[in-house]
């Protein structure tokens, strides 16, 4: 099969590797579609972060749905022509917190693509208890638009734990990023009945899309009319009398936590998603005087936001917008230069026909 790997250098390498056994307790998946991360991005470019956590020769790749094509010996939840997504955070289930059910917490994480082989690959192993399964979807009854949104549930599920870890109903919520799970964050935020929500983000293109999505969007750098920042300037303009109530950080910038506290109502309440680059100097004299909460975020809880993903869906909620990019698994290196350009959405990769269309390119 072929697989995308990482050699611990900079640059990502297509290369042919052995069909992977399917050991009991797990399924193989033949994968159909994934989505580039920003930890793909990394450990394309093996900075420092990907240097210190990712495991050299290992295939890369975590957000993906496939079709089960076998079951190990012990799998019975599960058949082979399924659809499928799966959850990348492979657990111990010994540790305190798997053993109380928290397995988000769990100490002793590896993770599909860093640790262990991950899905930018024409098959994938993963344990059974990492399956998520969609009712009724098989090759013959799922749709491409489908297949892409199903490509992208880890994503959206970082999304979900974000948006819903504080109430946002009747609140007015302030989303930092704009990225791809900025703005499913905001639209779960919507979805669950937040009153007003303000993006924000330095990339005209995302804004441009957040705006297209129906939300109002701004770029904090803009300068200060009247010594009243955009961010203060818009709360006047939608009648906010105090600060907002729910922030959702999923820029990982230092200037964007800095900015919302300053722009949080006292309680307010911060959800971190975006990983900073950098420690950042926080006026922890305003959190206490405030008495404000900032709540880290790391992947979804196992399998709670994944029920939750999927009532969401159900009720209307449609987060296919935010995908605004599908390349054939063939042309990876377009579809990483477009993902790390800023300009873009989700940038989706279809395995469908990708061994025709890598004999072709090596022909």
């Amino acid at each position: 099969m072929h697989a995308l790997v990482t050699r611990g250098k900079p640059g990502l390498e297509l290369i042919e590797l052995p069909e992977p056994e399917t050991p009991a307790g797990h399924v193989k998946v033949r994968v159909l579609r994934a989505g580039i991360c920003g930890t793909d991005l990394h450990i394309d470019a093996w900075d420092a972060w990907a240097e210190s956590a990712v495991t050299p020769g290992v295939t890369v790749g975590h957000e993906f749905c496939g079709e089960i094509v076998e079951v190990g010996e012990g799998v019975t939840d599960f058949s082979v022509g399924q659809i499928m997504s799966g959850e990348g955070h492979v657990v111990c289930g010994h540790c305190r917190n798997c053993r109380a059910g928290r397995r988000h917490l769990c100490i002793r994480t590896s993770n599909l693509g860093v640790q262990r082989d991950g899905c930018f690959a024409e098959l994938v192993v993963l344990p059974a208890s990492n399956v998520w399964v969609h009712p009724g979807a098989t090759r013959e009854t799922v749709t491409p638009a489908q297949l892409d949104v199903f490509g992208i549930y880890d994503p959206f599920g970082n999304a979900v734990h974000t948006a819903l870890k504080f109430p946002v109903i009747g609140e007015d919520v302030l989303v930092t990023g704009a990225g791809p799970i900025g703005l499913m964050a905001a639209m779960v935020a919507r979805h669950a009945g937040a009153r007003h929500i303000v993006v924000t983000d330095i990339a005209e293109p995302r804004l441009e899309l957040a705006r297209s999505l129906g939300f109002r969007a701004l770029d904090p750098q803009q300068a200060s009319v009247d010594g009243v920042s955009p961010i203060a300037a818009v709360q006047r303009e939608l009648g906010m009398q105090e600060g907002f109530d729910v922030a959702l950080e999923m820029s990982g910038s230092p200037t964007a936590l800095v900015g919302t506290i300053e722009n949080l109502n006292f309680g307010g309440r911060i959800a971190m998603l975006g990983l900073p680059s950098r420690p950042i100097e926080v006026d922890f004299g305003k959190v206490v005087s405030h008495m404000l909460t900032i709540q880290g975020i790391y992947g979804r809880e196992m399998f709670e936001t994944w029920y939750a993903m999927a009532a969401m869906a159900q009720t209307g909620l449609d987060v296919a917008p935010v995908i605004t990019d599908r390349f054939a698994f063939a042309d990876w290196q377009s579809a990483f230069d477009r993902a790390r350009s800023g300009a873009s959405g989700k940038v989706i990769l279809d395995f469908t026909g990708t061994e025709a269309h890598l004999d072709t390119q090596g022909a």
